[in-house]
């Protein structure tokens, strides 16, 4: 488990990061494969030695725009989701004329 290969102050860094990192760059909870992501770089992050708020934040915003996520609205984390699983965007829907 995650929390037992971090002590508790690192481990709650890592959720902070997690969260602003999805929270402004739009990624909701419904955007689990996206979230997923981010966290595991933000893992990767603090293996490499980086246990700082301001590096595990970084680390996750990086992980967002690999994935080409954006903060356009509550969508976001739904189109992240797609991308991250090689899923083709929804088409929008078209008006009825």
């Amino acid at each position: 488990m995650i929390a037992d290969r971090f002590g508790p102050r690192t481990f709650a860094k890592m959720e902070v990061a997690l969260e602003r990192a999805c929270k402004v760059l739009g990624v909701a909870s419904e955007g689990h494969q996206a979230r997923r992501h981010i966290a595991g770089k933000i893992v990767e992050c603090a293996e490499g030695g980086d246990k700082t708020l301001g590096g595990l934040t970084q680390a996750g915003r990086a992980a967002a725009t690999e994935l080409g996520v954006r903060h356009t609205g509550s969508d976001a984390g739904h189109d992240a989701a797609h991308k991250w699983a090689g899923q083709k965007e929804p088409a929008p829907a078209r008006a009825a004329h």
